[in-house]
């Protein structure tokens, strides 16, 4: 199985061993982060630094000249990652032997949320998710779809990831995050998802229902949630809070929504990008899901992309809605956690990427060659001699 790490640009720059170093994997290829949101991350081999603290979400290299005078528009990075940093990682990898393909954050950007609070998702409260770009608005999706377009296709990249292309809602890795204290289950998150804004409420009125009531019954629906009632799991949690008609207008309106920002984005990628370059999207199957891995119909988007990085932390079971669309020429790719101090099982690789190759996955995707610890990059090695 082909095999590929992440890696942060501020992993290899600076330090002349880390190509070799990753290289030494057994990994062919390497997911490098182009634009990005922010982080505080480790650097545990550097030899300049151990914590690289990136302030805000930025693009990795100096954007181009179809930026001026829009808004929304990229924010270059600060001394995290200086000049063209993606571009200085990818030829050092590259000359490791490593293939190079982008690692794109689209729909995740709290600074854009906090310099422009219109741009952001509005819950049913009035509460606005500043790290969540609404993706209905028009302007918004412009910004994305050439964002995609300009980061995906760097100089010798073979192809990419877009992350974030989609619906993004209240689960947020935030600052001294305090938000887990009620369950709220799928149904709690999807509705606390749903978005206000004018853009939206007009959506909701093209599916006929009324914005204000929508976002009245939603508040309702969510109260016994806030009492310490648990919600059934999945789609049917949704429909038994919010009724089966309204859960539909809700969810017809937001999956056209990230639909059709998908192939616009893919297409203008495309245009964009040489022959042979692979577009890949991370996903979910089931589309009310939101985040990083948005949710997706599976037949729509393996008809549109190469193929899909699918969430594995909580097991391979996601892989299989898109193996069974039985696409042969579809990377379906398995995303393993392989820091173990970050919930990872680097030890148990070998095992991980047989079942999921069982269950239909082509390759599989390391989490995070730069995070890692020593013992963990040796866990991989083994790991991937294994396979």
């Amino acid at each position: 199985m082909k095999a590929s790490a992440f890696v942060y640009p501020w992993d290899v720059n600076g330090d002349p061993e880390a190509p070799g170093r990753i290289a030494a994997l057994g990994v062919q290829q390497v997911t490098l982060a182009a634009a990005y949101h922010s982080t505080r991350a480790l650097t545990p081999r550097h030899p300049r630094h151990r914590i690289v603290t990136a302030e805000h979400a930025a693009v990795l290299y100096p954007p181009d000249d179809r930026w001026k005078g829009r808004v929304p528009r990229p924010y270059p990075a600060g001394d995290w990652a200086p000049g063209d940093a993606h571009g200085e990682a990818a030829a050092a990898l590259a000359g490791a032997g490593l293939e190079v393909h982008t690692w794109v954050v689209l729909a995740h950007n709290s600074r854009l949320g906090a310099e422009h609070p219109d741009t952001s998702v509005v819950n049913a409260y009035g509460d606005r998710y500043p790290w969540a770009p609404c993706i209905a608005q028009p302007a918004t999706r412009a910004y994305l779809v050439d964002l995609a377009a300009e980061a995906a296709v760097r100089p010798g990249a073979r192809g990419t990831e877009l992350e974030s292309l989609g619906w993004y809602g209240l689960q947020h890795l935030h600052a001294h995050d305090k938000t887990g204290g009620v369950p709220l289950g799928d149904a709690g998150y999807y509705l606390m998802a749903l978005c206000f804004c004018p853009t939206c409420k007009e959506g909701y009125g093209a599916q006929g229902v009324d914005a204000d009531e929508l976002a009245a019954a939603v508040r309702t629906a969510l109260e016994p949630l806030w009492q310490g009632v648990v919600a059934d799991e999945g789609w049917a949690g949704v429909e038994k809070l919010l009724g089966s008609q309204t859960a539909a207008a809700t969810r017809a309106w937001r999956d056209e929504t990230a639909r059709t920002l998908q192939e616009t984005a893919i297409t203008a990628v495309r245009r964009a990008a040489p022959d042979g370059f692979q577009v890949l999207l991370h996903a979910d199957p089931l589309t009310y899901r939101v985040g990083a891995n948005p949710g997706v119909d599976p037949a729509h988007i393996l008809s549109v992309a190469d193929g899909v990085v699918v969430p594995c932390a909580g097991g391979p079971g996601l892989l299989t809605p898109f193996a069974e669309q039985g696409r042969e020429d579809a990377v379906v790719a398995a995303n393993l956690g392989v820091v173990s101090g970050m919930g990872g099982s680097p030890g148990t690789l070998a095992s991980d990427a047989a079942r999921a190759r069982e269950l239909g996955a082509t390759e599989i995707r390391l989490y995070h060659a730069g995070l890692a610890s020593d013992g963990d990059l040796a866990a991989v090695r083994e790991g991937l001699a294994g396979l």
